[in-house]
């Protein structure tokens, strides 16, 4: 399996990140995605990503930090991308629920993120939190000039309905869904589960965030990403071995990554 998306730079990670990357191994989680949230996070998952073969980065801007998002920080964005362990750009987009940065900030610093994607010719990391319309707006004027060689990137910890995936896999989007589907009673968020492409279909912890059911309460970490692929089989009535073998495929084919051999 491929957790494609982990904050391993978290401090919740201190005291024992090594052991964190070893047990996701023993759980068969072969591949993680370190996500960068800005200058300070984005090296940071650079430098797992050197450290452990298990692990890529992104360099990305958070949309709750956009605000400090300036020519200086970009440009030192466009330098962390250009490392060999980055397979992507963000964590970038939108977020009107909580709104920590200014809307008007988090357009702007989104829309210079899409930009120097273009230009590096990477997949993006999209969040997107009470803000489906506008961020499909963005999306698709900006793929509007987007070379099509590739698919364009991932929603990730997908909230949405059927209605919104469809938009967002019609623009060349990967659908991600985290833990928050083995506790949530949104019917169309599960219907989505149910609906998406298999090609277009992925899964990620989000950790230490929304932890999965049964270690709901605790700390989550990429071991526990089984069980949201067990959550995913049952939704859409295939067993975990198919929808493991079908996201890790699809993950590496999203983030050009190689096969995976077993711990060593």
């Amino acid at each position: 399996m491929v957790d494609t998306h982990a904050h391993l730079d978290a401090s919740a990670y201190d005291a024992d990140r090594a052991e964190v990357v070893a047990r996701a191994l023993a759980a068969g989680v072969g591949l993680m995605i370190a996500i960068g949230l800005n200058a300070r996070s984005s090296q940071a998952s650079i430098q797992l990503a050197e450290r452990y073969p298990q692990v890529y980065a992104t360099a990305g801007w958070h949309p709750h930090d956009s605000a400090s998002l300036g020519a200086e920080e970009l440009a030192e964005l466009a330098r962390l991308s250009r490392h060999p362990r980055v397979v992507a750009l963000g964590e970038m987009g939108l977020d009107f629920h909580r709104n920590y940065s200014p809307p008007d900030d988090q357009r702007r610093a989104f829309k210079a993120q899409l930009e120097l994607a273009r230009e590096r010719n990477l997949p993006v990391i999209i969040h997107c939190r009470d803000a489906h319309e506008e961020t499909m707006a963005i999306l698709e004027e900006w793929a509007q000039g987007h070379p099509r060689d590739r698919d364009l990137g991932v929603i990730h910890c997908f909230g949405g309905g059927v209605a919104e995936m469809a938009r967002y896999v019609g623009l060349g989007f990967y659908i991600s869904f985290a833990g928050g589907i083995t506790y949530s009673g949104d019917r169309e968020n599960l219907a989505a589960v149910r609906d998406a492409p298999a090609e277009h279909l992925l899964v990620e912890t989000d950790c230490p965030f929304l932890t999965p059911v049964p270690h709901r309460g605790q700390r989550n970490e990429p071991a526990y990403l089984p069980q949201v692929v067990k959550k995913v089989a049952q939704i859409r009535g295939q067993s975990p071995e198919e929808i493991a073998r079908e996201t890790t495929a699809t993950a590496r084919r999203a983030f050009s990554l190689p096969e995976w051999s077993g711990p060593p």
